[in-house]
């Protein structure tokens, strides 16, 4: 529920009254010079419809006043009423009818990513999803987080994740790769060994604070650990000894600048690509502008920096760096079904 919406509603209508009240008040002062506790009581049960009979002895012209009083005061009093009943009936109605929609589209995921935890390391891993336009569905047990990341349009589910039903009602089965970025190692190791158990095929990425925990969740199946803290430790000495180069890889891997990433792209078994060396594949800079850095070979090997006779082959995936729609085209070449 948008309580926010509740309270500046409620504000508007206190602040209303009040100048309702003071209205009331100054005109039984002046009109019939009534003391000011008699005045205020009087405008008070006046609005408040209760009935008692007039405190403040009325003249002709203060019945006057007090008859457009009672109607304007009066009427202020239950459109409020109503402002307020249908403001709290609309904010449920929409926090119920949002969480069916989300539901819908979750439903729908395939092929997405799951991010469990919205800590500082969850919301940057989530906010890079975004960026990539990544299907993806986080899960936060923390009403704030998960407010969070609904407003800036994520698909996000308020749950504990280590717990088996939470998983499968983000359909880990059909998932791509779960991101454990929960606060506590403990935690990231259980919710590999379940994500595992329920789908062997998900790819893990867990954080692990402590270095031990590092070998225990590869163990546990993950399959890639990050420890925040020594990789931001490096990247600060980094920034020190070799500042171009920290600076470059803040460059390729931010996306700043005019969209320039880098990605991995496959290439398809049945590409017309496959068997094809990079010489003959020069469109790729001279068309594209895309710069190949590596190439993991299916087999697990990878090749830094490759050369004009390095062959492509089925299954292999090219690291390559370039402006985002280019890289897009790319991807789109190297798939069959679209060429």
């Amino acid at each position: 529920m948008d309580l926010q919406l509740v309270f500046r509603r409620a504000a508007y209508l206190l602040s209303a009254i009040v100048v309702m009240l003071t209205i009331g008040t100054c005109g039984y002062i002046l009109i019939d010079s009534a003391e000011p506790f008699e005045a205020f009581y009087m405008a008070l049960f006046t609005m408040s419809t209760v009935g008692y009979g007039e405190t403040v002895e009325l003249s002709r012209a203060g019945r006057i006043f007090n008859s457009f009083y009672i109607f304007f005061s009066t009427s202020l009093l239950f459109v409020g009423i109503g402002v307020m009943s249908a403001t709290i009936l609309e904010v449920q109605l929409a926090d119920l009818f949002g969480r069916r929609k989300a539901k819908r589209m979750i439903d729908k995921l395939d092929g997405h990513i799951i991010v469990c935890g919205l800590g500082r390391v969850g919301r940057g891993a989530a906010l890079e999803l975004q960026r990539a336009n990544a299907p993806f569905v986080v899960v936060d047990r923390s009403d704030e987080r998960v407010e969070w990341a609904m407003k800036l349009g994520m698909l996000a589910v308020n749950a504990d994740c280590t717990r088996d039903e939470t998983l499968r009602g983000v359909h880990i089965e059909r998932a791509k790769g779960i991101i454990a970025a929960l606060a506590s190692d403990a935690d990231n190791l259980f919710l590999t060994i379940s994500a595992k158990t329920l789908n062997p095929k998900v790819n893990v990425s867990a954080r692990a604070n402590e270095e031990e925990a590092e070998s225990k969740m590869r163990r546990a199946g993950a399959d890639a650990v990050v420890a925040p803290y020594n990789f931001t430790g490096s990247r600060l000495a980094q920034s020190l000894m070799r500042p171009h180069v920290s600076q470059f890889l803040e460059f390729t891997t931010t996306g700043f600048g005019p969209e320039v990433a880098l990605e991995q792209v496959r290439v398809a078994e049945g590409s017309e690509f496959v068997g094809k060396s990079l010489q003959e594949l020069g469109y790729l800079r001279k068309d594209l502008g895309v710069m190949v850095l590596a190439i993991r070979r299916a087999r697990g090997e990878m090749v830094f920096n490759p050369g004009a006779q390095e062959v492509v082959h089925g299954g292999d995936y090219l690291i390559v760096m370039g402006e985002s729609p280019a890289l897009r085209k790319l991807e789109n070449a190297l798939t069959p079904e679209r060429v």
